[in-house]
């Protein structure tokens, strides 16, 4: 028996997931979470041969509860299944160790065969996930650049990024005039949504 871990912030479609699942034979809902931190105290609990992870939770990610349970629990597969599923994600998900990566219109067969997959050492990559994310190209960004435009993208002043990431207001303004550029942005705004947009940020 396979024992599944699901986490995702969304009750209905967790709820419809461990049904979809429990119809298998060789599959077991074990143990839900609603948050990141949740997950990660679920995994600790039950020790899940598989986890499948929505890739925006609240507290931590889907990323960062992959990276944690690599180290964690070594055993356990993190499948990230997302409605977010852009090329950036993509690549940051498989640095973080996880086997899977799809999009929640999946059928509830294929979701069945990902886990039995990536549970017998397999990895399994949405088709038209990995085309976008090959022709994508990986971020031009760095990771200081990334890092001061994410704090942008909440819509704080240049001051309280400066504050944040222990820098001076110039050397912030620099970071985010780089990054506009780079990203054919007019302003650090549009570069956060185009940031976004590809999943670097």
């Amino acid at each position: 028996m396979i024992k599944v871990l699901l986490a995702d912030d969304e009750n209905l479609i967790r709820g419809a997931l461990a049904v979809l699942l429990s119809m298998e034979d060789d599959l077991a809902v074990v143990a839900q979470a609603a948050s990141g931190p949740e997950a990660l105290a679920m995994g600790r609990l039950h020790r899940p041969d598989v986890a499948l992870l929505d890739l925006q939770m609240p507290g931590l990610d889907g990323i960062a509860v992959t990276e944690t349970l690599r180290v964690d629990l070594p055993t356990c597969a993190s499948v990230i299944v997302t409605s977010h599923a852009r090329p950036g994600y993509l690549k940051r998900a498989l640095a973080a160790g996880a086997r899977g990566f799809l999009p929640k219109t999946v059928s509830g067969q294929v979701l069945a065969d990902v886990v039995r997959l990536v549970h017998g050492g397999g990895r399994y990559v949405d088709p038209e996930l990995a085309a976008e994310a090959i022709a994508a190209g990986d971020s031009p960004l760095t990771p200081r650049e990334a890092e001061v435009l994410e704090l942008a993208a909440g819509g704080a002043p240049v001051e309280e990024i400066a504050a944040r990431v222990s820098l001076s207001r110039g050397t912030v303004r620099n970071y985010l005039s780089s990054a506009a550029a780079k990203l054919g942005a007019v302003n650090r705004h549009e570069a956060v949504q185009l940031a976004r947009g590809r999943g670097w940020i």
